[in-house]
């Protein structure tokens, strides 16, 4: 079986942005009443939006199952306030607990977080218990950034976010570090703010002793975990200096990567890296990169395709790359 650790409901059916659209146009009128109301939206319009796009590309490119979850780019956690994010987020995980209930064997459900800048994450919380326990997902999507790119946050390290890592500790579940929409405009969300927050975060686990606090908790750095792999000579010198542990050490049981990296030979450097049992195969697709690659004639990001080129790749190295890993991160997953 071929997991596909991050994919997203990128090709959602319209009336789910049309509510965001008119929640946020609520929010500039004072007199607005922040109301979960309800989108409507027929099981034909789901599968309409999949069976061209995310279940067509499954087939095309010889994949199994896809660990699902809503736009990333669309979190937003730096919209409204914790009920603008509370509402927005259970209707976002809703309808991706609809799409798991359409293809059961395609998709398995990831959820978003009402995240709320400088916020308790009582709402967090509880919305993870309900998307483990009666939606049955399988883990979520932790913003480190829920101000947009301006990173007002405290680090994923601080005390702060503890209640929600003894929570995810509880269910026996992963979170992705994603972040969202960049407001600032230093930062492109998709070619730089997503990059960067996958290094920023690496570098804030290296620092700490979070793993000694909580040596069960698990995180997926997406994108082939940003600069980290280019960089792992910089951050293998940083750790010695500040007394660190060695880096494969720090990783092994709780740092994970994805392959969402669009070149072979970005692919040939994380896996020359990274130790194999800390890849996770992931594509993201439909998401942030679309085309066809004029050098290769392939989609940039059918990143099966790569993995198929690395012939060095040990059979058993290729079926902990695309199974075997995905079920160690991810224990709920039961397919």
């Amino acid at each position: 079986m071929i997991i596909d650790c991050h994919g997203h409901y990128t090709t959602a059916p319209k009336e789910l942005q049309n509510y965001r659209d008119a929640q946020i146009a609520g929010l500039k009128d004072p007199s607005h009443v922040p109301s979960k109301g309800s989108i409507k939206i027929t099981d034909d319009q789901i599968r309409e939006s999949l069976e061209n796009a995310q279940l067509k590309l499954q087939r095309e490119r010889g994949t199994d199952v896809t660990v699902f979850s809503p736009r990333a780019s669309a979190m937003a956690h730096h919209i409204g306030d914790a009920t603008t994010s509370l509402h927005w987020t259970q209707h976002c995980n809703d309808l991706i607990y609809r799409v798991c209930g359409l293809y059961p064997k395609n998709f398995v459900g990831v959820c978003q977080l009402p995240q709320t800048p400088r916020e308790p994450l009582a709402n967090c919380i509880a919305e993870l218990e309900r998307c483990i326990n009666q939606l049955r997902f399988i883990g979520c999507n932790l913003n480190p950034d829920p101000s947009g790119g301006h990173w007002t946050a405290p680090p994923l390290t601080d005390k702060y976010w503890y209640p929600f890592y003894e929570k995810m500790i509880e269910l026996d579940v992963p979170a992705m570090v994603h972040v969202s929409a960049s407001c600032n405009a230093n930062f492109h969300t998709t070619g730089s703010h997503y990059i960067n927050a996958d290094t920023t975060a690496f570098m804030q686990f290296l620092t700490s002793d979070l793993f000694k606090d909580f040596p069960k908790l698990r995180f997926i750095i997406p994108h082939g975990g940003g600069a980290v792999p280019y960089h792992w000579g910089r951050y293998r010198g940083i750790a010695q200096d500040m007394k660190r542990p060695l880096l494969v050490d720090l990783i092994r049981d709780n740092i994970f990567f994805d392959t969402c990296v669009y070149h072979m030979p970005g692919i040939e450097l994380l896996l020359k890296i990274v130790p194999v049992d800390n890849i996770l195969f992931g594509s993201e697709m439909v998401g942030a990169v679309r085309g066809i690659d004029p050098e290769t004639g392939h989609y940039y990001d059918d990143t099966r395709k790569y993995l198929d080129k690395a012939t060095w790749l040990s059979a058993e190295d290729k079926k902990k790359i695309f199974e075997g890993n995905a079920r160690k991160v991810y224990p709920r997953l039961k397919l």
